[in-house]
């Protein structure tokens, strides 16, 4: 039996290189995106201007483009470890109460069940958005409301898992249309009371809007497919297979 020390360790570990990783996707396709986005904004910016005779300097931003760049990969690191410490909490907790013998298979189950309840859940109602989206004065009610989703989510998922094990008595198939059940019903009711917020100019391509969407979902998708493996292999104690003499 491995000590929570140890499985704490592995975890930050395998999160330290799934959020370098994770950074890698974010670089190669968001980067571009972003600066498609502030090119935008900053274009808009220079069309309200109200006076020409006015001398408009631009302030400098705290962190440069090219050191927001570079920042990028301490920034996904550190929420790689982070993200990692907990899930081997997580891992930790609930590895009693998983239905499988499997350590390998417990990981990966909860990995997709973190990204399924804390990813998936608020981005297909409240999607990231670039810049030169999004009102300024309402940035602590969209915050305070994705919160909220994130909380439903992981709510939604219990449910789910809840469920399907009610539903087991009755067979594999009523219990995994009972977690399915679940899981859904939990978010759609939250989506219908959850209000509706959509800031995106009419003005600001769709396409661009869409690339930099998938690209934050896919640089997500790769952090949690990336945790769920790598601690997957981490905690796999299954014996090597003993070598058979004739």
């Amino acid at each position: 039996m491995r000590t929570f020390g140890q499985l704490l360790v592995r975890g930050l570990i395998v999160g330290l290189f799934a959020g370098l990783l994770a950074g890698t996707v974010a670089f190669v396709l968001g980067e571009s995106r972003v600066d498609a986005a502030i090119a935008i904004e900053e274009s808009n910016a220079h069309a309200h201007t109200h006076a020409p005779e006015e001398d408009h300097h631009d302030e400098e931003p705290l962190v440069s483009r090219e050191g927001q760049k570079a920042g990028l990969f301490l920034a996904t690191s550190l929420y790689g470890v982070a993200l990692g410490g907990l899930f081997a909490v997580a891992y930790t907790v609930l590895r009693r109460k998983l239905r499988t013998g499997n350590d390998a298979y417990a990981a990966l189950g909860l990995a997709a069940a973190g990204f399924v309840g804390i990813v998936l859940v608020p981005f297909l109602k409240y999607p990231p958005n670039p810049p030169a989206v999004g009102d300024p004065d309402t940035i602590t009610r969209r915050t305070v409301t994705y919160l909220l989703t994130l909380v439903i989510g992981l709510l939604a998922v219990w449910a789910g898992v809840a469920l399907s094990r009610w539903a087991a008595r009755y067979g594999e198939v009523a219990r995994l249309a009972g977690g399915v059940a679940g899981l859904v019903v939990t978010v759609v009711a939250a989506y219908l009371i959850l209000p509706r917020i959509n800031e995106v100019p009419e003005t600001f391509p769709a396409t661009l809007l869409w690339q930099f969407r998938f690209a934050s979902l896919g640089t997500q998708a790769t952090l949690w497919l990336l945790l769920g493996f790598g601690y997957a292999v981490a905690v796999d104690h299954r014996p090597a297979r003993q070598k058979v003499t004739v």
